[in-house]
Order: structure tokens, then sequence, then C-alpha cells
């Protein structure tokens, strides 16, 4: 068998992930003192794969890959003479999409479907030292080492839970890199399931129970509700092809015997506490699981397009809405956010003006519905993988906050690894080949 040419690009793939999942466990207790410039430690690679993925002529233009590079340039030119005026605050931002939005085509171009299996399978093994450590992190004090804070900060890297216990961020910066990760764990969780040929059935199964435990655990409602998309996700694949049902009926027995057995500890009985009374809380505020739904997703996503034209066309300058230009642009007060919105497509809008703030929203939304369509397709074939990683991409694609560097690394990712779902392992595949033309049409 002949070797793979794409050998050394795929490792610089492979490089991006774990970088991914342990640059906040360097920037807070390894290598603390460079805090700062492992914020972009994943940016040289992402350069790297870029250009040699251009240069050995796989990397083919289309439209939303055009389009973001032209609105990012011309964002640094805005920015530069229209918006803040700050060049190194411009260029921070046009990395955004000058970098990381090329990298998922990249991916999606080396990777094909049986490198996508290979990395579900190493976030499996990740994913059961994650929920040990998330479990420290929860029990202890914000002063232990584990809950140490980027630059080893005292404080703790916990955000507000519920009482007298924290959100944990296992080793990520900040908790919605714990988020982000079980996220993108729970659709190869539930795929290996429907389909165990070549899985370790012990490691499925204590990835299971990790991600079961890391709900109550991260007390967040953001993870409970991701799970769940996944979960219907499956429930809609398993409905057009019912030969999954008997496996999805031996998951589900098995997960309830797991639920059980763990609602019997007291560990798992204290997070489960704290995870219902935070939702209870979070529920309160903002008028149930309607308000919930309706304020933090629709209206945080139609709102900015309603006020879109209320900004200068030009924006306030590409960059203006991350954390870099509260230090550069000496606005540490927060101040930032009464001039940026602080939700993404606001973000967006507000940076970049009506004109290429909607470029770049409509961009996103069109790649995430060629997407959508084409897992749809292979669903129809019998591939349930891209369908099942549709229900965590649908989301982190179109509307994931990119300002934030681990949201973006995530998000490059889940959009990478959707295209590449798509792929058989032979590069002449018939579907990926039809996908090509739909995404360069």
């Amino acid at each position: 068998m002949a070797a793979d040419p794409n050998r050394l690009l795929k490792k610089g793939i492979w490089a991006y992930f774990l970088l991914l999942i342990f640059e906040g466990a360097l920037r807070k207790w390894f290598l603390p003192g460079l805090a700062s410039p492992l914020l972009l430690v994943r940016d040289p690679i992402a350069v790297w794969l870029i250009v040699m993925t251009w240069r050995r002529g796989l990397l083919p233009a289309n439209p939303y890959l055009s389009g973001i590079v032209v609105v990012g340039v011309l964002g640094v030119f805005t920015a530069v003479f229209f918006g803040h005026g700050s060049l190194p605050v411009a260029l921070y931002g046009a990395r955004i999409l000058l970098f990381h939005f090329p990298l998922m085509f990249v991916i999606g171009r080396l990777f094909d479907q049986e490198d996508v299996i290979r990395m579900g399978k190493a976030l499996l093994w990740i994913a059961v030292p994650m929920t040990v450590l998330i479990a420290l992190q929860f029990y202890s004090p914000q002063s232990a080492w584990v809950n140490r804070g980027v630059g080893g900060n005292m404080e703790g890297a916990g955000f507000s839970g519920s009482g007298d216990y924290f959100r944990p961020p296992g080793t990520f910066a900040f908790t919605n890199g714990l988020t982000l990760f079980y996220s993108l764990l729970a659709p190869f969780v539930l795929y290996f399931w429907l389909n165990q040929r070549g899985i370790n059935r012990l490691l499925l199964l204590t990835a299971t129970v990790a991600l079961l435990a890391a709900i109550p655990l991260s007390i967040s409602r953001g993870l409970f509700f991701q799970v769940g998309t996944t979960l219907i996700f499956t429930v809609l694949a398993i409905a057009r092809k019912p030969k999954y049902l008997g496996k999805m009926l031996a998951a589900s027995i098995g997960t309830v015997v797991v639920l059980l057995i763990l609602s019997k500890t007291s560990f798992f009985q204290t997070a489960t506490e704290a995870f219902l009374a935070r939702f209870e809380t979070g529920s309160e505020h903002e008028g149930g699981l309607q308000g919930t739904l309706g304020n933090r997703y629709l209206g945080g996503l139609l709102q900015p397009i309603y006020e879109a034209f209320q900004q200068p066309f030009f924006g306030h300058g590409i960059g203006m809405g991350t954390n870099v230009a509260n230090s550069l642009l000496g606005m540490g007060d927060g101040s930032l956010y009464s001039v940026i919105p602080e939700g993404e497509w606001g973000r967006l809008v507000g940076e970049l003006g009506p004109l290429m703030g909607l470029t770049v929203i409509f961009i996103r939304l069109g790649l995430s519905l060629k997407i959508a369509l084409a897992s749809y397709h292979r669903l129809a074939l019998n591939d349930l993988l891209p369908w099942l990683l549709l229900s965590a991409g649908l989301l982190a694609v179109p509307q994931a906050q990119w300002a934030q560097p681990t949201s973006l690394g995530f998000s490059t990712l889940i959009g990478g690894l959707m295209l590449a779902a798509l792929r058989s392992p032979a590069p002449e595949s018939r579907n990926y080949q039809q996908l090509t033309l739909a995404t360069n049409s």
C-alpha cells in the first residue's frame, strides 16, 4: 500500500487538535509565564497547513472561502482608516477570517471519514481523564492547583455556577471549552454505539459514563441542550433507518442502568443538585425554557440583523470585539461592550459594518446549509456520521463566538470534520466530488 502523501499535513491537523484540547493546561499549569503568546499557538500551524495545502493544489477556490478572504483583507484597511485605527488589533481580528476559516476546508480536503473516526476514538480516550479532572475541580476549592487560572492566577479558573460550586474548565482556559469538548464528544459516542465495528466496547462504555457524569459536573445548560440536540438527530436518523433501533434501545437501556448506578452515589447526587439549581435559576432569569432558547439563541441572532444599519458603514474596525482590543485600545474597563455587542452576529456587524458583517454571516449560514443538505443526503445512503456531526456543527459554524480563541478553534475543527466526514476514504469518491461541486457553485 502506497504511503499517504499528505501524512505530514495530517499530523499538523492532529497538532492543532491536541493544542486546542491542552492549550489551556499549558497556559494555566505548565507554562504560565507564556500565557499570552500561547493564545496564538495554533495560528502558525493553521498558516502552515493552508500554505502547504494551497501549494499542492489541494485547496480549490469556492465562493465561501473567497468571500471570507476578501472581507478579511478589506477589513484590515477599513479598520485602520475608518475604524479604531490600530493595525495590531486589525491583524489580530483578521486572522480569524484569514487563518482559521480556511482551515475548515483544509481539514475537509486532507482528512476523510476514516481520519474523522480516528479523531473520534481519540476523543473517547481523552473523555475519561477529562471527566476525572473536572470532578476534582468541582469538589476542590478555587485555591487548589487544579483550579489555577490562566497565567497561574491563584483566584481560580472556575466560573460562577451554583451555590458554593463553580463551573469547572477542565484543561481549558475557560469553561466554554469544556462545553464544546463534550458537545463534540456526544455525536461520536452515539455513532460508535450504532456502529461498534472496530471500537473497544469497554472504552465506549467508560466514555459514555464520562459524558453522562460531565453534564451535571459541568453545571452547563449549554452542554445539556447540545447533548439533547444530538439525541434528537439520532432519533431522526433511526426513524429513517429503523435497522438501528435495536442498537439504540440497547444503548438506552445501558444508559438508564448507568444513571441509576450513578444516582446512588453522593458524588453524582451533589453535582446533580448543583446542576438542577443552576438550571432553575437560569431559567427563572430568562423566563423559562422558551425565554432561554428564544433570547439566548434566536434573539441573539435576529437582533443584530435588525440593528445592522444603525452601525457605521465600515463598522468600528475588525478585531475590536476581542479581548486583545480591550488591552491594546485601553478599554480594559469593559466599555468596549457598549460599542460592540457581545453576541457573535452583533460583533461581526459592529466590527465590519452592515455590508461586510452581513456578508460574513450569510457565508457562514450558506456553508452550514450546504453541509446540512449534504449530510442529509449521506444519511439517505446509510451513512450516519456526517448527520450526527451536524448536530454539533449546526450551531458552532454559523454562530459560535469566534472572537474567543477556544470557541474559534472548536468551530474550525467541527466545520472541518463535517466536511471530511462527507468524504469516503478514497479521495476520488463520487460523493466528495458532488460536495466539492456544490461548494464551488
